[in-house]
């Protein structure tokens, strides 16, 4: 006798006394047949504020079809995006990483609320896919994540451009390389459909990374928007969630702490965002597995950097998928030991399984590097600490030359007055920009600063001036950067007791990021200072009082940690 696959939706769908529940299901086009089937949720992003989403829906029903032509009884629900490329360098920004967890309690209240026995979760936008992921991890019921699939690089003069290339000609043009009317071609040309920002940046980054983790079908995460592919990726993510109630295969069963090390290392070999830290710490809190920040340094140390791919190399997420995938380079990173292959998968098939069927990087490919011959022979993105960032502090260091800078402090309370002061040319080679109260709490939402990093590289101080913050960097940051400096200045982290012309210090070969104080002079400033008032009122005054440290994925269910004592002797 068939197990009967209605683990949760068995609740209301028999029994005289559930008539008036089923009844409104009736309503949206059920029958006593559906009542029989297991129900599957389709959680989708869809839609018109970014084009990262707007073709999410078509996906959404290819889902639906897929769930439902496998014997499941599907159902559509929607949940909310922010367009990060919009909110760029605006007070909308801090409305950004907030939505992740604002995504993964909202697909959690309709998966739970409607007692959904399973369901699909569709991503596209940067926190779109770790808020589907930490709801999936929560749940703990089977479930496929697909991301919608990245943009096609836009194209001016023959040159491939992409929204950085926006971004950064802001700062040619202040630069005076290039004209009013070559900076509106780049707008004009740089997004060209639907679709995620194409280089190597958060959303590609936490692509790769699902699909190492196990949670997302072979090949989907390269596999571009507007493709048959990515079609196909969301009817059959529909019908593998019915083989999993089948199987009965939980997130849980997937996301173990060898998975987690599987996704970092593809992170590091890809050279991905700085943001996988931040995202992936917080989709192992979800899932209960213990992850930190020594584990991405102690996998840094191991992994080596082989794809050419922007922010720092020339190639986008549409040419790794033409040179033979994501799956791809996996297959080959397993095959030089440094995956986990006995790890579990939504296929119900374990990640050696699923690459035996990959086909191998194609011949001649330009994106990917051998193993032996590779950019770096460690991963870009290093975890510093030191007497400015006890808790730890993240830099991002693929293409760069530079790999230690000592200079005078140049501090700023806020985004908007940095920008200016780098536009006005108040910012010189050699200095080092700091820009806090922008933490998770201080900001709130710990917005990205992709403008100003930007504006920099586009006046060519990318490498000679270093760029210090307590908030973020978009994936499509590159530089002397350096986020996530915990504790931040709004819970007195030492952060916020740097004055100009303070000696700082940056050297990612040391793992090093130090202020020439003793800890006397940070205990005696430290005296002196008091934080500045928070919100009031609103979702971003909820989050400042509900968010956890940076260094703890910024998550917003760590009740445990009620407040942060800061060393200021390390």
């Amino acid at each position: 006798m068939a197990r009967d696959l209605r683990i949760k939706s068995k609740v209301f769908s028999e029994g005289e006394r559930k008539a008036p529940n089923r009844a409104m299901l009736r309503a949206v086009g059920f029958t006593d047949e559906d009542f029989l089937k297991p129900m599957i949720g389709i959680a989708s992003t869809w839609s018109e504020v970014t084009p990262c989403n707007i073709h999410i829906n078509d996906l959404a029903f290819k889902a639906k079809e897929g769930a439902r032509e496998a014997g499941g009884a599907p159902l559509v629900f929607n949940t909310i995006t922010v367009s990060d490329g919009i909110s760029m360098g605006t007070d909308g920004m801090r409305y950004s990483l907030p939505s992740r967890d604002l995504i993964a309690d909202s697909i959690e209240t309709v998966v739970g609320g409607e007692s959904l026995d399973g369901f699909v979760a569709i991503g596209g936008c940067d926190k779109n896919m770790p808020g589907c992921m930490m709801a999936i991890a929560r749940m703990n019921l089977p479930a496929v994540f697909v991301y919608g699939g990245t943009i096609k690089p836009g194209n001016l003069k023959g040159k491939d451009i992409d929204i950085v290339s926006a971004f950064e000609g802001v700062g040619q043009y202040n630069k005076g390389s290039i004209d009013r009317d070559e900076l509106h071609q780049i707008e004009c040309h740089a997004c060209p459909g639907s679709g995620s920002c194409g280089g190597m940046y958060t959303a590609n980054t936490m692509a790769s990374a699902i699909e190492a983790l196990g949670m997302s079908l072979p090949g989907s995460s390269s596999n571009p928007a507007e493709t048959p592919e990515k079609q196909q990726d969301c009817y059959v993510a529909g019908s593998a969630v019915y083989k999993l109630l089948e199987k009965d295969i939980r997130p849980r069963d997937i996301l173990t702490k060898k998975a987690f090390e599987n996704a970092i290392t593809v992170v590091m070999a890809l050279g991905g965002s700085t943001n996988a830290v931040l995202h992936l710490m917080a989709i192992a809190h979800a899932a209960e597995v213990d992850l930190s920040l020594e584990d991405f340094n102690r996998l840094q140390k191991k992994v080596p950097h082989i794809a050419d791919l922007k922010p720092s190399g020339k190639f986008v997420m549409q040419d790794l998928f033409e040179a033979g995938g994501v799956s791809a380079v996996m297959k080959m990173l397993l095959e030089e030991g440094f995956l986990h292959g006995d790890c579990l998968t939504v296929t119900g098939n374990t990640l050696a399984e699923n690459l035996q069927e990959v086909k191998d990087l194609k011949e001649g490919q330009k994106v990917i590097y051998p193993v032996s011959q590779p950019l770096k022979e460690k991963g870009p993105l290093v975890v510093l600490k030191g007497n400015l960032a006890p808790n730890g502090a993240v830099a991002k260091v693929s293409g760069l030359k530079v790999k230690s800078l000592t200079g005078p402090a140049k501090v700023f309370n806020d985004e908007e007055s940095a920008t200016e002061a780098v536009i006005s040319g108040r910012i010189q080679a050699g200095d080092v920009l700091i820009i806090r109260y922008e933490g998770p709490r201080g900001g709130p939402g710990m917005p990205e600063m992709l403008s100003i990093s930007a504006i920099l590289v586009g006046k060519g101080l990318g490498e000679s001036v270093a760029l210090l913050t307590d908030g973020r960097f978009s994936g499509g940051t590159h530089g002397l950067v350096v986020g996530h400096i915990a504790p931040e200045a709004q819970v007195g982290g030492p952060i916020a007791f740097i004055e100009d012309g303070d000696i700082v210090t940056i050297d990612s070969e040391k793992q090093e990021l130090s202020v020439a104080l003793s800890p006397g002079q940070l205990a005696e400033r430290k005296r002196l200072w008091s934080p500045p008032p928070l919100l009031k009122r609103g979702t971003l005054a909820k989050y400042s009082r509900q968010v956890s440290c940076a260094s703890k994925g910024a998550v917003t269910d760590l009740f445990e940690e009620v407040s942060e004592e800061v060393p200021l002797n390390v």
